[in-house]
């Protein structure tokens, strides 16, 4: 046939149609972003003010790293430096955490997307429609009566505890070869759960929800860190993006964190989705062990600066023993399940 026919040139143009850039969502986003960007620092010339805001800039290198590499959010790295170095109430270091996260965690999530990452919808879905009562919670019922000092120490557990799961189960954590959890309306409810309890914890500190949907990914679904890191990642993305319009429309977002969101903004977006790559190629031991070191030293710094007495004392020390005992608790169903599992797999194959 000659290779000039109709028939040979519509086989040929089809496919060459059909093919689309996978990271379409991610460079839309990104591009969108920075137009954004520009316009706000050169048309609105605030970037003077935007320049004296460089040291948010500098820890968000590392931060949305971080971010996109692991179950830790970019304000788990901002929280502390705004508070114990720059003195910034916890409220500012709150809502900081939840516009870099929302900005640099949605730029990784859609560079997930791109990359077609498996992700378990229907306990992500849960999770985005949770969070908001629990960050209404938070915000409105639980926030307001929590001094700034147990703020802190609130943030330093949390973190503290999740090292304590890395350092303790890593071996068993790295070996994990469980699939995603079924998309079933379970699964939702089992998310629904967690993104209220995320939500509550974000409403106090700006940050949690991506560590509680990692922990009962890990603990309870046995879950590959393949699938549990990214979708802690895009828990923490979504929740954030609620987080800030709930602000938003309360008018208590302050004009120093929108500053530092423009001074930090431009590295989150690719940060974020270049942890996400390193997490894809360095080993993931020293990744897990780098986090743990980070919250680990947090925790004694936070500790340092703000137990002061023995109010401080005793919760550090509740709050741990309760930690401890609540991953205790999911790591043994966690096993259950696993062994109920097996158990039924090897009956199917013997029938």
């Amino acid at each position: 046939m000659n290779d000039s026919s109709p028939m040979s040139s519509v086989a040929t143009s089809v496919p060459g149609r059909s093919r689309r850039d996978p990271m379409i969502l991610w460079k839309a986003y990104v591009g969108t972003v920075l137009v954004v960007w520009v316009v706000i620092a050169f048309g609105f010339h605030y970037w003077r003010e935007i320049i004296h805001h460089w040291q948010m800039a500098v820890v968000m290198i590392p931060g949305s790293l971080v971010a996109g590499s692991t179950a830790m959010g970019g304000g788990t790295v901002a929280f502390p430096i705004l508070v114990l170095v720059l003195h910034q109430p916890p409220a500012n270091a709150r809502n900081f955490g939840l516009l870099i996260q929302g900005l640099g965690m949605s730029s990784a999530m859609f560079f997930m997307i791109g990359r077609k990452i498996r992700l378990p919808f229907r306990f992500l879905f849960g999770t985005t429609l949770g969070a908001p009562i629990g960050l209404l919670l938070g915000t409105f019922l639980v926030g307001p009566h929590v001094q700034n000092s147990i703020t802190q120490l609130l943030f330093s557990c949390l973190w503290m505890s999740f090292g304590l799961l890395i350092l303790l189960g890593n071996a068993e954590l790295r070996g994990l070869q469980g699939a995603a959890p079924p998309n079933t309306a379970n699964t939702q409810r089992v998310g629904l759960l967690v993104g209220v309890m995320g939500g509550l914890i974000i409403g106090i500190i700006g940050v949690g929800v991506e560590l509680c949907v990692y922990c009962v990914l890990v603990l309870i679904y046995r879950a590959d860190l393949r699938i549990a890191i990214p979708t802690a990642v895009c828990a923490a993305a979504l929740a954030s993006a609620e987080g800030v319009a709930l602000h938003t429309w309360l008018g208590d977002m302050e004009r120093g964190s929108v500053m530092d969101l423009l001074a930090a903004g431009p590295l989150a977006i690719f940060g974020a989705p270049a942890g996400a790559w390193l997490a894809s190629i360095v080993p993931r031991a020293r990744l897990l062990y780098f986090v743990a070191g980070l919250c680990v030293f947090q925790f004694f710094w936070t500790l340092q600066q703000v137990a002061r007495g023995r109010a401080e004392w005793i919760f550090a020390g509740v709050a741990m023993c309760m930690a401890a005992i609540l991953l205790f608790t999911l790591y043994r169903v966690g096993k259950r399940r696993e062994k109920l599992r097996l158990s039924y797999s090897a009956a199917s194959a013997s029938k």
